[in-house]
């Protein structure tokens, strides 16, 4: 998976976990510089939740998504 931060960094590699607040850990990872000039490979890597731009996933990781019909949390609250 790709990985942008806010300071335009990316950091492209294997998702290990992710929690709710999307801290990521990723292994086998290049790092790229906002510029584009600069390339490392780092074995794993933290990134923090708040410095994320966005994320690419692979297609077919997206497709193995089970749908969301909206009846998983019909009915509750909403008061």
């Amino acid at each position: 998976m790709l990985v942008e931060l806010k300071s335009g960094d990316t950091y492209n590699g294997q998702l290990v976990n992710c929690d709710a607040w999307m801290n990521i850990n990723l292994k086998e990872v290049v790092c790229t510089s906002s510029d584009g000039t600069k390339f490392w490979k780092l074995t794993n890597c933290y990134i923090r939740g708040s410095s994320v731009k966005y994320l690419r996933l692979p297609d077919d990781v997206v497709d193995k998504v089970p749908e969301d019909d909206g009846k998983r949390f019909a009915g509750r609250g909403g008061g």
